[in-house]
């Protein structure tokens, strides 16, 4: 009853969180993102190589609320995808948990969607994702807000993969241009190469 209890709140503060979100345009990025063929409009502040990364919002599998904080002195390899379970996004979260996590026990590897808590949970029982920790924007919107990659009027997040050094610097920055593409995984392992 609990848990019925709290996900229903937390839906319903979810829900007023995207009524209330702001329509900040991200130009940084601007342009460059394609769904279908089709450009989309992505919302937030956004980054650049060199920024601070923000602090963002967040909860895990247990809906417990996580930000950049908790991974303090750490690097980290953010890769965003719109939803696990969809056959890119999987793709991709497999492939960092499979041939990236395991090279670089140092770095704290998360993969950030809008896919609820308990699907995120669901989703990684089922395929062995044990060496990164998914994270959901799907609460408060403030990973997507702060790094500018909410897709307007879709609710999902831009596919990226970000490096942040152990001062949470950002130091490679990879929008994928097209949401049905995966990303450059060789650029993104230099870019941890470099760390």
């Amino acid at each position: 009853m609990f848990k019925k209890l709290a996900l229903c709140t937390l839906l319903t503060c979810s829900t007023v969180a995207l009524a209330q979100q702001s329509e900040t345009i991200n130009t940084i990025d601007a342009g460059k993102v394609t769904a279908q063929g089709k450009p989309v409009t992505l919302l937030g502040k956004g980054v650049k190589v060199g920024d601070a990364a923000p602090d963002f919002r967040t909860v895990n599998a247990q809906f417990e609320p996580r930000s950049l904080n908790d991974y303090q002195g750490k690097a980290v390899l953010l890769s965003v995808v719109p939803s696990l379970d969809t056959g890119v996004c999987s793709i991709q979260t497999k492939h960092f948990n499979e041939k990236v996590a395991s090279e670089f026990p140092q770095v704290a590897m998360l993969t950030v969607s809008t896919d609820l808590p308990f699907a995120q949970k669901r989703y990684c029982a089922a395929e062995g994702i044990d060496k990164l920790e998914t994270l959901s924007d799907a609460v408060w919107r403030d990973f997507g807000e702060q790094y500018g990659l909410l897709i307007k009027d879709m609710g999902l997040l831009s596919r990226a993969v970000l490096v942040l050094d152990k001062d949470h610097k950002v130091i490679y920055k990879q929008l994928v241009s097209d949401l049905s593409k995966e990303p450059n995984y060789d650029h993104a392992i230099r870019a941890l190469n470099s760390l």
